[in-house]
């Protein structure tokens, strides 16, 4: 588990749905201050997600009809303009 972050109240105001699902994504507890006490927010136990990042719900695309290794090698010299 990594170390904690700490806060203000208003940064937590800010931004308080992105920072609940960072505690519940990563685990990683947030430290509060307000009026000169500390809150600190965990995850419940067993309330960290472990769902994919975003890039990972993405839907598989195919737009090449080659072998992309094809594209590499070829002398695209003659096509360049300056």
């Amino acid at each position: 588990m990594a170390t904690q972050k700490r806060l203000t109240a208003s940064k937590l105001r800010e931004n308080v749905y992105r920072i609940l699902d960072q505690v519940l994504d990563t685990g990683t507890p947030v430290e509060i201050e307000r009026r000169g006490k500390q809150l600190r927010i965990v995850p419940a136990d067993g309330a960290v997600s472990r769902m994919p990042g975003r890039l990972a719900q993405l839907k598989a695309r195919r737009y090449l009809r080659c072998d992309p290794e094809v594209l590499v090698h070829i002398d695209w010299s003659r096509e360049w303009r300056p």
